[in-house]
């Protein structure tokens, strides 16, 4: 009985250990916390200018959840060039595992920095061409190492010649 009463005892000083300190609770909605420039949000920066419609994005990814419709256009100098129909990545199946992003090699895709993407259907979680084009281009330094180097936090906004890998 005196063992359970000095282990009782031990766990009753920790808690009032803590009851003295300040609690370190954010209060979310109001205070967010400063994220990492690596982090890996829920969203996805697309340069449409970077990218050639080569998919190759779309088969690194092991879940097949890019789908990429392209057509060729004529140019005058190289013979024709690829127009990106339908660039869709469905959000609700990603696993955010930035495979996509490592393997482009002109560095059209970079993940974003967003997480507050909640909606009620699956289909409402599938972004398209349009929403690509419409986001705020501001990528994360995940695989690039050469925007920490310039100085990228992920809170600015980016040109397509600044995020690629050989733009120092």
């Amino acid at each position: 009985m005196a063992l359970f009463g000095a282990g009782a005892i031990k766990g009753l000083m920790v808690t009032l250990g803590y009851i003295r300190r300040k609690p370190f609770t954010t209060q979310y909605p109001e205070d967010k916390l400063e994220q990492s420039p690596r982090f890996r949000g829920n969203t996805f920066v697309w340069y449409e200018e970077r990218c050639t419609g080569c998919a190759t994005c779309a088969k690194g990814c092991p879940l097949g959840i890019i789908r990429i419709v392209t057509h060729p256009e004529p140019h005058s100098q190289v013979g024709s060039d690829y127009h990106v129909d339908v660039f869709d990545i469905d959000t609700g199946r990603c696993m955010f595992c930035a495979l996509c992003v490592e393997v482009c090699p002109y560095d059209a895709l970079h993940m974003g920095g967003d997480f507050e993407q909640a909606s009620y259907g699956r289909e409402d979680m599938v972004i398209s061409v349009e929403d690509l084009k419409a986001m705020p281009k501001k990528p994360r330094t995940q695989f690039r190492p050469q925007m920490e180097m310039i100085g990228h936090t992920g809170k600015d906004e980016l040109e397509e010649h600044e995020a690629g890998r050989w733009s120092l």
